[in-house]
C-alpha cells in the first residue's frame, strides 16, 4: 500500500504506547471523577513514562520519514520533537509527595485525600510559559461560576508548559520532559487514567537532515506541529456516547479517540494527533490530490483551533505555524 508523504509522515511520527490494565472497580474514584462509561471489566491505560521513552531515539537521532519527491526520488527526511505546549489536569484526589528518607515520589489517588493539605497542588508556570494561570483556590477572593465550572470540569492543572523559544535554542522534547519531571515528578509517574479529557500535549517536527543528501531541497524544509490527547477518555475502549458527554471541546470524538490494537503478541495503544499545523508546507509534494489528503489536513488543523479555543490556551507556535502554512 502507498501513503502520500503527509500519511508517511504522521505514521512514522506516531507514538505506540504498551497498553496496560486494571480492574475497573480499583479506579471506581477516577471513572466517577471523569464520568467515563466503559465497556468490560477492566480499564486500559498507559504510562507517561512509557509515553516518553518512545521520543528516546527520535529526540537523539530524529524521526526518519520516507519522502516521494518531485523528481520521482525518494529520501527519508529525519525530524526532531519538540515539547512545544503540555497542559496535564488531574483529580482534586490526585498528591504527590516527597518522601523525607530519600527522593521517591509516591503517587496517591485515594478520594479520602481530596480534603488534606496533600491534595493541593502546584501550579506554578515553567520559564517559558507563555502565559499566566492559577487554578488554585483563593481562600480572599470570590469564585467566578464560569472559572468554577470550567475547573470543576477539567480537573487541577498540575503542569502547563508552553515553549516560546526558537527553535534552535529548545531541547530535544525527551530531554526538556528529563528537565520539567526535576519539578514536576508526576511527567513520570502518570498514568491516562489519572489524566482529565482537557490533558493534551502539542509535539513541532522540525526538520534537521534527509538521506541521501540533495542539493537546495525547498520541499523538505516543511515542519509540522502535531496535537495527542494524554487521558484515557479517549480510548477506543469508552462508548463514543461518553465521550460526546465529557468532551470540553466541539472537536469530534473520531478525531481525538485513541487506537488500542494488537501487536507482536501484546496490546498497544497509539496516539495518533487530533490536530496538526504546517509551516511551509508545498501541497503538491505532501498532498496526494486523488485521496483525502486535504480534507483530513483541513479537518485537523480546524481540531487544533477548536481545542485550543475551547480550552482558552493561545499557542503560540500554533498562530506561527498557521500564519505561515504554505
Amino acid at each position: 500500500m502507498s501513503y502520500s508523504n503527509l500519511q508517511s509522515f504522521l505514521r512514522c511520527t506516531t507514538p505506540t504506547v504498551p497498553s496496560q490494565s486494571l480492574p475497573k472497580a480499583s479506579v471506581r474514584n477516577l471513572i466517577e471523577k471523569w464520568q467515563l462509561s466503559i465497556s468490560g471489566d477492566a480499564v486500559e491505560y498507559f504510562t507517561l513514562d512509557d509515553l516518553w521513552g518512545c521520543y528516546d531515539e527520535w529526540s537523539a537521532y530524529g524521526a526518519g520519514t520516507p519522502i516521494c519527491l518531485e523528481n520521482g526520488k525518494t529520501v527519508v527526511q529525519y525530524y526532531t520533537p519538540f515539547l512545544s505546549g503540555i497542559q496535564l489536569y488531574v483529580g482534586k484526589s490526585f498528591s504527590l509527595r516527597r518522601t523525607r528518607e530519600d527522593s521517591d515520589f509516591e503517587v496517591e489517588t485515594d478520594s479520602a485525600s481530596s480534603d488534606s493539605e496533600d491534595g493541593k497542588l502546584s501550579t506554578t508556570n515553567s520559564d517559558n510559559s507563555s502565559r499566566t494561570w492559577d487554578l488554585l483556590e483563593d481562600s480572599g477572593a470570590e469564585q467566578d461560576g464560569d472559572n468554577y465550572k470550567m475547573k470543576e470540569r477539567f480537573g487541577e492543572l498540575y503542569l502547563q508548559h508552553f515553549d516560546i523559544a526558537a527553535p534552535h535554542l529548545r531541547l530535544p522534547l525527551r530531554d526538556q520532559i528529563n528537565m520539567l519531571a526535576e519539578e514536576y515528578p508526576g511527567l513520570k509517574s502518570l498514568r491516562s487514567i489519572d489524566l482529565s479529557p482537557a490533558s493534551w500535549m502539542a509535539v513541532a517536527w522540525y526538520p534537521i537532515y534527509h538521506i541521501p543528501a540533495q542539493r537546495n531541497p525547498k520541499e523538505l524544509y516543511s515542519a509540522f506541529l502535531t496535537y495527542h490527547t494524554l487521558s484515557s477518555s479517549f480510548q477506543d475502549n469508552i462508548s463514543m456516547e461518553t465521550v460526546e458527554h465529557i468532551n470540553c471541546t466541539d472537536v469530534k470524538s473520531e478525531e481525538v479517540k485513541m487506537i488500542t490494537k494488537e501487536e507482536n503478541g501484546g496490546t498497544n495503544i497509539s496516539l495518533s494527533p487530533f490536530g496538526l499545523a504546517s509551516y511551509r508546507m508545498q501541497s503538491h509534494v505532501w498532498i496526494d490530490p486523488k485521496s483525502e489528503d486535504y480534507e483530513r489536513l483541513t479537518s485537523l488543523w480546524r481540531a487544533a483551533a477548536s481545542w485550543l479555543m475551547q480550552l482558552d490556551v493561545y499557542h503560540s507556535d500554533f498562530t506561527f505555524f498557521s500564519s505561515r502554512s504554505i
